[in-house]
């Protein structure tokens, strides 16, 4: 290969006029008569030596010298023609399988370079998959990048050797892999570095700070909550079922919770104004009439003034009469599968066919709950799938379906509210079923002989109102958002106040994690106090974020020891603070040494000099 042919190669073009033809190495060249050989100076002091091999045919008929020129190469550039398919294809499948487990053995960087335009390009190569007009007669890029996966490499594509192209993509890769190479070779020669010299002056070794403790919260427990509601809350239930046939009583619920879950069921209990067939494709609906043949009002009447048991508070209730047979026999577990957020469908299988012991008509009574709670009608073969096993287990489909997405429509909603209360001058309707529920004080409040529970407007003192809808919220929802630190400091306090201690346990992760996102400049300038944060969450009982706020001030030491308010740590505090702090007083010692003895150092040279 002349130098008028190199100068149209790839690496000749990035080395540029700096590249001297030649052998370097005369044993090297005589072994290997047939590459050829040329170097350069890259990064003003580093020698790069190129073997340039003119073509693959020398895998066939000089395999020995080949092979033991890959043993010596430090990086391997491959290259060809998006135009010639033909010897594309003997490379892809002749000589890749051939290189293939030598360099996965060596671990040599390899760089896959496709140069050229295909046919119907204008300007950079075309990646798009559909774009075949010239693949008769051209590489793919397709084609190209599977190869540099099958041989571990780096892929380019190149329109031109220009020195854009070659310079700017191509120069920038190699050049990656040439700092990886130097940094590896000079860790194979430790003695030789500069820095190595036993009269130099070292830095202090900083360690890194400690970890913060985790925050552990607990596993949801609304499900479970929902469940308590209706086993045995029926002191709070409003809602009474009867058989159809018998009008024996077949048991209780609550119209919030039934509503909240079924369109239905809210079309059913709200009154004549509403009281509308719900519109679903439901399989039952075409087929026996719809929800409207599962249950019925009482006479036509929604509302009774019927006596309840002590075992009730008074008000009035809601009778519905059960028609179907099957719904009538496993009344319980559909509510209790509506109850616990109305997606465990495979639950929902597994205790019908126990009931019944009959398959076919426990997935008949499942078509018909679908059609109660306002499922669409099963089209496809993977929807009958899941509407007889459920949903796939799935994060993602657990995380969409999870029970407490089912209140979301009562939260600060008036429907079905039988408490109201007044937070500095704000009115907030609630269900005190859902609050007995989720809050063992809203139990005892509503449940025993106070004020509260005789009253329907409840005062709500020491809190604001968009504190105590954060509450709500988290009753309703099983999830708490706070804007800021202290919003979730307050929300922290409220459910103390309120012993939810899932709630104040996803208070503190949130304290944690806004803490956490403040650089370090933010964190001098901010007005938030930490040291007062710390007081709050150990009056408040908030042992976790007490211990975390203790390792945070001690990792953040130099920007909190400056500030006034450190002064009001207790001396167990601070003692536990300078124990954890970083960096250490060790530390902040051996540096001032080391800048002292290098300004000494310096000192004497400036006078040599």
């Amino acid at each position: 290969m002349g130098q008028g042919q190199l100068q149209g190669g790839l690496l000749w073009s990035y080395l540029g006029h700096g590249a001297l033809v030649g052998p370097c190495d005369l044993e090297s060249s005589m072994h290997n008569p047939a590459f050829m050989e040329y170097s350069s100076l890259v990064f003003g002091d580093v020698t790069v030596v190129v073997r340039d091999c003119p073509s693959w045919d020398l895998l066939d008929s000089d395999w020995a010298s080949v092979r033991k020129v890959l043993e010596q190469a430090d990086i391997l550039v491959i290259k060809y023609s998006v135009t010639d398919k033909l010897a594309f294809q003997q490379v892809r499948n002749g000589y890749a399988p051939r290189l293939r487990p030598l360099l996965r053995h060596w671990g040599v960087p390899v760089i896959l370079v496709a140069v050229g335009a295909r046919l119907n390009d204008e300007g950079p190569p075309c990646t798009c998959p559909l774009c075949a007009s010239d693949w008769s007669s051209c590489v793919p890029h397709s084609e190209g990048l599977q190869l540099s996966r099958d041989l571990g490499a780096t892929y380019l594509e190149l329109p031109s050797l220009n020195h854009v192209f070659v310079g700017r993509y191509f120069g920038s890769v190699l050049e990656y892999f040439m700092i990886q190479c130097l940094k590896h070779k000079a860790k194979e020669r430790p003695d030789k570095r500069r820095g190595n010299k036993v009269n130099d002056l070292r830095p202090p070794h900083l360690e890194q700070p400690a970890r913060l403790p985790p925050i552990r919260v607990e596993e949801s427990s609304f499900s479970q909550d929902m469940q308590w509601l209706l086993e045995r809350g029926v002191q709070f239930a409003d809602v009474a079922f009867y058989a159809g046939d018998s009008g024996k009583e077949l048991g209780w619920a609550h119209a919030a919770v039934l509503c909240a879950v079924s369109p239905y069921f809210r079309q059913l209990l709200l009154g004549p104004k509403t009281r509308e067939r719900p519109q679903s494709r439901c399989v039952c609906r075409e087929r026996d009439g719809g929800p409207n043949s599962l249950l019925s009002n009482w006479d036509g009447a929604i509302i009774d003034d019927m006596p309840r048991s002590e075992a009730h508070s008074t008000g009035r209730l809601s009778r519905l009469v059960v028609k179907d047979p099957l719904l009538c026999m496993c009344l319980w577990e559909t509510l209790m599968f509506i109850y616990r957020g109305a997606w465990e469908w495979d639950h929902l299988q597994e205790a019908l066919e126990e009931k019944l012991k009959n398959t076919l008509a426990a997935a008949q009574l499942i078509e018909r709950i679908r059609s109660l709670i306002g499922k669409e009608k099963i089209t496809t073969e993977e929807e009958k799938q899941e509407y007889i096993v459920g949903p796939r287990d799935t994060p993602s489909a657990r995380a969409a379906q999870l029970g407490p997405q089912t209140l979301v429509n009562l939260f600060n909603s008036p429907l079905y509210s039988d408490v109201i209360f007044m937070v500095q001058g704000s009115v907030l309707p609630a269900h005190r079923a859902v609050l007995v529920a989720r809050c063992d004080v809203m139990a005892a409040m509503f449940s025993g002989k106070y004020a509260e529970a005789r009253s329907r407007v409840v005062p709500i003192h020491g809190v604001s109102s968009d504190t105590f809808l954060s509450f709500l919220e988290y009753l309703y929802t099983d999830s708490c958002c706070p804007a800021s630190v202290l919003q979730a400091m307050a929300v922290l306090v409220c459910a103390e106040m309120y012993q939810v201690k899932r709630l104040q346990h996803l208070c503190e992760v949130c304290v944690c994690a806004y803490l956490q996102s403040m650089p370090s400049r933010e964190l001098s300038s901010t007005g938030i106090s930490v040291i007062r944060l710390l007081r709050r969450a150990k009056c408040h009982n908030a042992e976790q974020l007490y211990i975390w706020l203790l390792h945070f001030i001690a990792n953040n030491y130099l920007i909190f020891s400056h500030k006034p308010d450190f002064l009001e740590l207790s001396e167990e505090e601070r003692e536990q603070v300078e124990r954890l702090r970083w960096p250490s007083r060790g530390y902040l010692q051996e540096l001032s040494e080391y800048q002292q003895r290098r300004r000494k150092l310096r000192k004497s040279r400036c006078i040599v000099m």
